[in-house]
């Protein structure tokens, strides 16, 4: 009996813990796709849903290069005409508060993959830092 106990109260702690992973899965992906809308329709107001106002962007482009993402993202969608892009999410991890995704936006020639860490300010999930690599495409692809 108390076996059976003991049992069922492990089985109901691992259930909330499931159901609370699987909720702020949900919730970063929704944050998630607040930048990808932003990137793909090129709706700058996007931005300040999925980022922290602080957030920083880096990448590197003959030097290391560090700006604020939400400036940044949005001078850039603001000056240029949305394209075709392809978005995934290829991975979520989380670690209580903290999370990291890993997303792809494809292009016709070239590919963007973005390294986002995210915290969960307030009980809101934001994206706090962006770092991204750029991979050509090959001529076979």
């Amino acid at each position: 009996m108390k076996k059976t106990f003991f049992t069922l109260i492990l089985i109901t702690i691992f259930m909330t813990q499931v159901k609370a992973q699987t909720n702020d899965i949900q919730l970063i992906e929704k944050t998630i796709n607040y930048y990808l809308d932003g990137m793909t329709t090129h709706n700058a107001k996007s931005f300040e849903k999925a980022f922290h106002p602080s957030a920083t962007m880096k990448w590197i482009d003959k030097k290391y290069e560090e700006v604020n993402a939400v400036e940044a993202l949005s001078a850039y969608v603001n000056a240029n005409d949305p394209v075709k892009t392809k978005t995934s999410i290829m991975a979520v991890n989380i670690a209580g508060d903290a999370a990291n995704a890993q997303l792809e936006l494809e292009y016709d020639t070239f590919s963007y993959i973005d390294f986002m860490h995210l915290l969960k300010i307030d009980g809101t999930w934001k994206i706090v830092s962006k770092t991204y690599a750029t991979r050509t495409k090959s001529s076979k692809d």
